[in-house]
């Protein structure tokens, strides 16, 4: 039987995560040509809006990512069945 619990527990596990990655993680470095590129194409003000637009993403990326593959870890070799 599942936890009634469980969806609100899996968003707080992934923004765990995210935080996790944000602290442990690389982000991604783009060139300066591509990221003004990127600015010009999605109409944003500047890079600074641009970079928080990425980091934002990737880390929530990286911490889906690590939550999904943490939870299919516990759920193969750990829970009692």
């Amino acid at each position: 039987m599942k936890h009634p619990l469980e969806t609100l527990i899996s968003a707080a596990g992934i923004l765990l995560m995210a935080l996790l990655s944000c602290l442990l993680l690389p982000a991604p470095s783009l060139g300066l040509t591509l990221a003004q590129k990127l600015v010009d194409t999605f109409h944003l003000m500047d890079l600074d809006q641009f970079y928080t637009l990425l980091f934002c993403l990737w880390f929530l990326v990286l911490g889906a990512v690590e939550y999904f593959v943490l939870r299919y870890v516990w759920r193969r070799w750990f829970a009692v069945r």
